[in-house]
């Protein structure tokens, strides 16, 4: 680290650490940023001090506290459909059948930019998650494995999600001077990947011609999760469409969004007990239907 580089390791203290820290949020560097990189640091020392190379870590109480995460928006379905409609009548490019593809599999930003045709079968209606795609400082581009084991998995793709990609197909094959699907699905016009920067600034910039809420690319994975949980398919199923690894991360990320769920389950458990109160009070009618009661 250039802050600490020139410093022999038995030489670093924690009044170091503390400075460094406290320079960079007075120059307005992020506080989750340096969070992550004091964590970071914290981690390394560790192992300086599991192989004898120090006596104790010197960053064990210098981590800042994690902010709290800000509350995220997402849209509902209503909203997603307007924004997908104004895209296709006014702009009919590939980020249009990008954004279909998001909001049709959740899939992740850095993974849609990452996806190669090779990972892609129409004829199966399915796509492949193998690669994920990373901007360092808004920068260099880096191809790499996704975010978890669980997310290196088969995707169905549902008939307007088959469309969006039968179209970018045609595009990419009418423009190959052989004919053929290579590379990335959605790329420059030169065939590199497409910056997640300008990506999120279109975003940003056709949703507020619609003066729709504003949000980012990764919650267009959220309004994936919320129509999913809102037509009723379980969270089990979400979770293992989202490629959660497990599905207490799928409970703890959108199980808000489960609240008219869980006023239907409290509604039905007391229309439950409500009937079985019935009964009970009303023996006569019980006896009558089990042929008990007086002939006529």
């Amino acid at each position: 680290m250039p802050a600490f580089g020139g410093t022999l390791l038995v030489d670093l203290r924690p009044k170091h650490i503390d400075a460094w820290v406290g320079a960079q949020l007075a120059g307005g560097r992020g506080r989750t940023t340096v969070h992550h990189a004091v964590a970071m640091l914290h981690n390394a020392l560790n192992h300086a001090v599991r192989t004898w190379r120090l006596r104790y870590n010197p960053a064990k109480h210098s981590v800042p506290a994690k902010p709290r995460a800000a509350a995220r928006s997402c849209w509902t379905p209503d909203q997603a459909a307007a924004f997908l409609r104004h895209n296709t009548e006014h702009y009919a490019d590939r980020l249009t059948d990008l954004f279909e593809v998001m909001l049709g599999t959740g899939m992740r930003r850095g993974e849609i930019l990452a996806l190669h045709w090779s990972d892609v079968h129409l004829m199966d209606r399915q796509l492949y998650v193998c690669w994920t795609l990373t901007a360092v400082n808004n920068g260099k581009i880096h191809l790499g494995e996704p975010k978890t084991e669980a997310s290196r998995a088969w995707i169905s793709l549902s008939p307007r999600v088959m469309a969006a990609l039968q179209r970018q197909a045609a595009l990419q094959m009418a423009a190959h001077p052989e004919g053929r699907l290579e590379g990335l699905v959605f790329a420059r016009p030169d065939g590199e990947p497409l910056r997640p920067q300008w990506v999120l600034d279109q975003l940003r910039k056709r949703t507020a011609e619609l003066d729709l809420p504003k949000i980012g690319l990764h919650d267009l994975r959220r309004t994936a999760a919320n129509i999913m949980i809102a037509a009723g398919i379980p969270l089990a199923v979400v979770s293992k469409t989202l490629r959660h690894s497990n599905l207490a991360i799928t409970v703890d990320l959108y199980g808000h969004l489960l609240k008219d769920s869980a006023d239907d389950a409290v509604k039905a458990l007391a229309s439950a007990l409500d009937r079985a109160d019935a009964e009970v009070a009303c023996p006569a009618g019980r006896s009558a239907r089990h042929g008990f009661g007086k002939a006529a």
